[in-house]
């Protein structure tokens, strides 16, 4: 997937038709679409193309459950040109889309939708507002995260990987603990695969690392006291704390601008932003937001320890024993 060409008009105009609309006007889902539905998963694909010649994986997996739906919302009727709009401006090439939801799967009934890697605005924005906001979770603290790890380990393929050795993004977002394993029975009801056994979370973070850069959005200051430290052991600095969700699309448009070279620095990444007439109240929360990722990127910065993504060297032989 991931062909024809991107329009920021048309992305800007499609979500000002619905900005005075409610959140389910917008998600009118009320069960798991069936194109996002996983049963029978085998692979989702991010490919070059005549339009795209150096396609680059973008993964957005929003947590849907009841304290998180804002995010969702905030894309689909504000902010997700923003991410786009950005990417453009700092020169980023062929970004292609993909958007999950997760939510908690021993008690949700759509706990895992996919949908596909897209470079259009209308599709783009149709497997945004196809996903079934269930508003759901559990009561234990923890929401199916580790689900989407496994998805990009296991059935995702994407060109930036198998051609040039680029890793992907995945931009999770949430609040809550992960569970601390992959459920063999649950991939078996969702997806229909046997394992088996579980996979503890630590491997199959390590198994998505090798083709993604990995990281996990914690919405406010707020929601980040519940679940900080766990994430931090997993992601170490990947783990990004935001001043408010609405900067969601802008942090991650950065956090991709930084690490491709794009933006040399933060401090361009901010000129960009705001030659193009971006708010300073904006400007700064979102350079408030990634100074540490920024520093951890910049040679010249003052050294500090950095604990960088799990899983970087390769994937463990737990994964191999399960896969091969």
């Amino acid at each position: 997937m991931g062909y024809g060409n991107y329009s920021h008009a048309a992305h800007a105009a499609l979500v000002a038709d619905r900005a005075t609309q409610s959140g389910d006007e917008v998600f009118t889902q009320r069960g798991t679409h069936p194109l996002m539905n996983p049963r029978g998963l085998k692979v989702r694909e991010s490919r070059d193309n005549a339009d795209h010649p150096n396609s680059l994986a973008v993964v957005f997996a929003l947590d849907v459950t009841g304290s998180m739906g804002d995010i969702p919302r905030i894309l689909a009727t504000r902010e997700l040109p923003t991410f786009m709009k950005l990417l453009t401006e700092c020169g980023v090439a062929d970004p292609q889309l993909l958007f999950m939801a997760i939510g908690d799967a021993t008690s949700d009934s759509a706990s895992l939708q996919v949908g596909q890697f897209e470079s259009t605005a209308e599709l783009m924005d149709q497997w945004l507002t196809w996903s079934y906001l269930e508003g759901g979770g559990g009561g234990s603290g923890e929401e199916s995260y580790e689900l989407a790890f496994y998805v990009l380990a296991q059935h995702t393929d994407t060109d930036c990987w198998a051609k040039r050795k680029k890793r992907g993004y995945l931009f999770m977002t949430g609040d809550e603990l992960p569970y601390p394993a992959v459920s063999r029975h649950q991939i078996e009801s969702l997806i229909g695969e046997k394992l088996d056994e579980d996979i503890p979370i630590e491997e199959v973070i390590a198994a998505a690392a090798e083709s993604y850069h990995l990281f996990f959005l914690i919405p406010d200051a707020q929601r980040r006291r519940r679940c900080e430290a766990r994430w931090r052991e997993l992601l170490g600095d990947h783990v990004i704390c935001l001043d408010t969700p609405d900067d969601a699309c802008a942090v991650a448009a950065g956090i991709v601008a930084l690490t491709e070279r794009a933006a040399p620095s933060l401090d361009a990444l901010t000129k960009v932003m705001a030659a193009h007439g971006t708010p300073p109240a904006r400007i700064a929360t979102v350079a408030h937001a990634l100074e540490a990722y920024a520093e951890l990127l910049d040679p010249n910065a003052p050294q500090r320890v950095h604990r960088s993504t799990s899983g970087a060297t390769g994937p463990s032989s737990w994964w191999k024993k399960l896969f091969g």
